[in-house]
């Protein structure tokens, strides 16, 4: 036996250890000595080398090195197609359909609420005023800026999915009871 391969069978261990610190797993620590081992053994078996422990240690750090560096560039090249998640973050065509058209749902009932609501509306969730600002820009009171928001979310709440899924929405009248509890709004 050469002293090479005496060397390299009494530091395994040692040069696993010292490739696992560096973050390769198990089988690349395995691998990499496998291929700094041949290489070195080449270099030995020209008349290259004097001292063939140190140019395998020097030979397993850069291969390490190199295939760290090789990672870096093509993060999922050994990952098999299957393996990788390919994601399309643009909706499918069905969907982006579905949202135009549930825009135009939007628009369409906003525009046949009273101008007066779908301004106060507008500047509440658009614009971000408070209905304190929404009052004083509009010259009425904070009760009828709460009023008018209120006109305006009861007709796009009817659009909600559910009523979509329910039929349109139903709105009961104040001496109408409400579920469960056998007592209408008012006395």
């Amino acid at each position: 036996m050469d002293r090479l391969t005496t060397w390299l069978r009494d530091n395994t261990r040692w040069l696993r250890a010292q490739l696992r610190r560096r973050g390769c797993t198990h089988e690349d620590a395995e691998d990499l000595i496998q291929q700094a081992y041949l290489r070195v053994f080449e270099y030995c078996r020209r008349g290259e080398v004097r001292e063939p422990e140190k140019v395998l240690v020097r030979t397993v750090s850069n291969l390490s090195l190199n295939a760290r560096r090789d990672q870096g560039r093509r993060p999922h090249a050994d990952a098999s197609l299957e393996e990788l998640l390919l994601v399309d973050a643009a909706p499918l065509p069905d969907e982006a359909v579905a949202v135009q058209e549930r825009l135009r749902e939007v628009v369409d009932t906003l525009q046949s609420v009273v101008a007066r609501c779908r301004e106060a509306f507008l500047l509440h969730r658009v614009d971000g005023l408070s209905y304190q600002q929404i009052a004083r820009q509009m010259g009425v009171s904070v009760s009828t800026v709460e009023k008018r928001i209120a006109r305006a979310m009861a007709a796009l709440l009817a659009l909600s999915p559910e009523s979509h899924r329910r039929g349109p929405a139903r709105v009961r009248t104040v001496t109408e009871p409400l579920p469960g509890s056998g007592v209408g709004y008012l006395p």
